[in-house]
């Protein structure tokens, strides 16, 4: 039983509690006079009682707060720094001071407990619970808050974060990533100066397009693969978001983390609570590449839907045919599918709408009924033949959405998001419905709900959100400051209406590539498009950084026509996560078409170990003229290593062999290659043994070259 949370309380009436997982402690103290101060962040003591002594060590003096390092600083008394939370009470008055109640722990199985600490004003009715939910294999801890009060009036809450963090180190130094359509999760590594460093979105919807909510922190140098101090971050949120890193005078480093406060003062019912979505972080003591192993074995485990499943394969249509397609161009996409090998066809865009047919991106979003033209028998049609070729039927959909040149905003302009007096401004030639609404929430369920009550056969859906929120107004609500977080928990409660009623339905959360990824989405969601960007060895440096926060089987990659590599190339690097094609079956030459299919062959008999299995970075694509990357399962028995050369400059390639990761000394290995393009001959002699020793000290090469680029070489333990 792995009960990680305990209190012990000194002389000096003090309460330490700390939060204990596998490797690591994050400490609190309530002092003598009731302050909650974090005493420590990192790799737990052996010996628990120390922990009182730690700030013992720091020759600090007590700051001109009046208090150092509160567990959640308030603003208005003592407090100077940046704060977690600023309110408004109901009498005007700005001040907040919050003391420890009392706190409590459950724990809700051996390996995840809870604590709450519940801290009150001494002066206004005002209370504020702190909660940490730990696990404790996966040293990651998940923690939020809860704001409620009994003044008599509301009051308004200015700055509700979810999390404030202490760390304390010589430097820090953050990767953060930023990004544009088809150019996801750059990344960028900065020492971290005096002051505030602000990482937030302020887009409403696709929150994640230019910024990314998700960082590390590495603490005294920057973090390598396997080795350094290293803190990963990660707000479950899919609006705005705000994440502060204030370093003060005393080096002491603050991250205060949560929804974006921006044009959202919120105003609070006495007696209502609210609740701020969940703060995730980790830590590892031995690099970026540990760490990201237990955010993904925690993801799979705890919150991606379906995170310990399966998946399914499929032929999207989209390149094939964009807009311009019928029920004949369908039925033959059909076919391809079944001879291609995957599992399901997935219409993509372009299927609704009769007033005004969906035949480019200017019109019918909201009028969810199949063009008649099109698609005269319907897409019960569709699901029938599909069943009738062997293969399954999915569909893609974009219902938070609204086009101006719709039957759903000529009949409902009061539902769309859009400023009453002003002109509209479309990204995308859309504007988005108001969610915060819950006749529109009804409508956005019926939506899906619709489609599966006519369709009980229909196998997956593509869930697109291609907007960003201009002109912020809501026609329903009477307090607008309350809309950018209104309209996201309208989101979820239309995700939890149908997750109740439809809870295995495979589902893409698309939006754009990955503008709204996160791990509050991806409760309700199976998989994610990390971008629209699909040229592989783009993709190659994409799908690595996605890594570090996002487990394989979470990553949705299809096989296009972007790029110049070979259909070879392409299809290995989809390969690294939820593969698919999205590429014309019928005009693939006779041994592209036989590489495809032994390659799915391939693909099925790896998959559990891409999707389950500890991922490992070999060779950084940033840094050298190969990427390779390696999945291991449980038991160090089989694996498979993806290699690519990123560089095509003569003379480059594997010069040196790759030291391979995450074995087993002792065990023996055989190393073949797979995926070869029919008629080519693979220089690796997969007869030759090695042990694990001798492949994670000295390497094994994959020959890549100017003629040999993608390799992919699967190892098996030999007995």
């Amino acid at each position: 039983m792995a009960i990680s949370l305990f209190a012990m309380a000194n002389s000096k009436a003090q309460t330490i509690i700390p939060i204990e997982t596998a490797h690591n402690a994050l400490v609190l103290q309530a002092d003598a006079k009731k302050d909650v101060n974090t005493i420590f962040f990192g790799k737990k003591l052996s010996n628990r009682q120390e922990y009182a002594q730690v700030n013992d060590q720091y020759k600090q003096t007590e700051d001109y707060t009046g208090q150092l390092n509160s567990a959640y600083t308030p603003s208005g008394t003592r407090n100077l720094v940046e704060p977690a939370i600023s309110v408004t009470h109901a009498d005007g008055n700005n001040s907040l001071d919050l003391k420890y109640e009392d706190h409590t722990v459950t724990a809700i199985n051996d390996n995840v407990s809870l604590l709450k600490i519940r801290l009150k004003d001494p002066v206004y009715n005002f209370e504020v619970t702190l909660f940490y939910k730990s696990f404790y294999k996966q040293d990651v801890i998940e923690q939020w808050t809860e704001i409620k009060h009994s003044e008599k009036g509301n009051v308004v809450l200015h700055k509700y974060a979810s999390a404030n963090l202490h760390l304390k180190s010589p430097h820090f130094w953050l990767n953060q990533y930023h990004g544009d359509w088809a150019k996801e999760m750059q990344p960028e590594q900065s020492e971290i100066t005096h002051g505030i460093k602000t990482l937030d979105s302020k887009l409403g919807t696709r929150a994640n397009l230019f910024q990314s909510s998700v960082f590390m922190i590495s603490m005294d140098k920057p973090a390598e693969e396997h080795a350094g101090n290293v803190l990963y971050g990660a707000l479950e949120w899919s609006g705005n978001f705000k994440i502060d890193l204030e370093l003060d005078y005393q080096n002491n480093l603050r991250i205060i983390a949560g929804m974006n406060n921006y044009a959202s003062p919120y105003s609070l019912k006495p007696g209502e609570v609210f609740a701020t979505p969940a703060f995730l972080y980790t830590f590892s003591n031995q690099g970026k590449g540990d760490a990201s192993r237990k955010l993904q074995n925690w993801a799979r485990n705890y919150k991606i839907l379906d995170g310990k499943g399966s998946r399914l394969t499929l032929l999207n249509n989209w390149e094939a045919t964009y807009f311009d397609f019928n029920e004949q161009k369908l039925a033959e996409l059909l076919k391809d599918t079944k001879k291609l090998g995957v599992d399901f066809f997935l219409l993509d865009d372009g299927w609704f709408g009769n007033k005004y047919p969906r035949n480019d991106d200017h019109a019918a979003l909201g009028d969810w009924q199949e063009n008649k033209k099109k698609l005269p028998n319907g897409i019960a049609s569709l699901v029938k033949e599909a069943d009738n070729v062997g293969t399954r039927f999915g569909i893609w959909i974009e219902p938070e959405m609204v086009s101006p040149k719709s039957e759903l905003y000529e009949k409902h302009p009061d539902w769309v998001v859009k400023q009453p007096n002003r002109p509209e401004y479309y990204f995308r030639n859309q504007l988005e419905l108001d969610l915060s609404n819950p006749k529109v929430q009804d409508f956005v369920f019926g939506v899906v709900d619709g489609l599966f009550t006519k369709n009980p056969k229909l196998a997956y859906i593509k869930w697109d959100c291609n907007a960003v929120i201009y002109n912020a107004y809501s026609a329903h609500l009477k307090n607008q400051s309350h809309f950018y977080i209104d309209y996201v928990k309208g989101l979820y409660s239309v995700l939890q209406r149908i997750r109740a009623k439809y809870p295995t339905v495979p589902m893409m959360l698309c939006s754009g590539g990955g503008g709204r990824v996160d791990y509050a989405a991806l409760q309700y969601f199976t998989e994610f498009w990390p971008s629209d960007n699909t040229d592989p060895l783009e993709r190659i440096f994409m799908q690595w950084e996605y890594s570090y926060f996002y487990p394989a089987i979470s990553s949705s990659n299809h096989v296009t026509d972007w790029g110049k590599q070979s259909i070879k190339f392409r299809t290995d690097v989809a390969m690294m996560g939820k593969l698919g094609f999205d590429i014309v079956v019928s005009k693939l030459p006779e041994k592209e078409l036989q590489f495809c299919q032994e390659a799915i062959k391939n693909y099925n008999d790896v998959k559990g170990i891409i999707w389950q299995g500890e991922q490992y970075r070999l060779a950084d694509p940033c840094s050298g003229s190969v990427a390779s990357m390696l999945y291991v399962n449980d038991q160090r028995t089989e694996g498979v290593i993806f290699n690519y050369l990123v560089n095509y400059r003569y003379g480059e390639g594997s010069k040196y062999p790759v030291k391979l990761n995450g074995l087993d000394a002792a065990k023996k290995y055989q190393i073949r290659e797979i995926n070869l393009f029919p008629g080519t001959k693979s220089p690796i002699d997969g007869n030759k043994t090695y042990t694990g020793d001798f492949l994670m000290t000295v390497g094994f090469n994959p020959v890549l070259n100017t003629n040999r680029t993608s390799v992919v070489l699967k190892f098996e333990e030999v007995k």
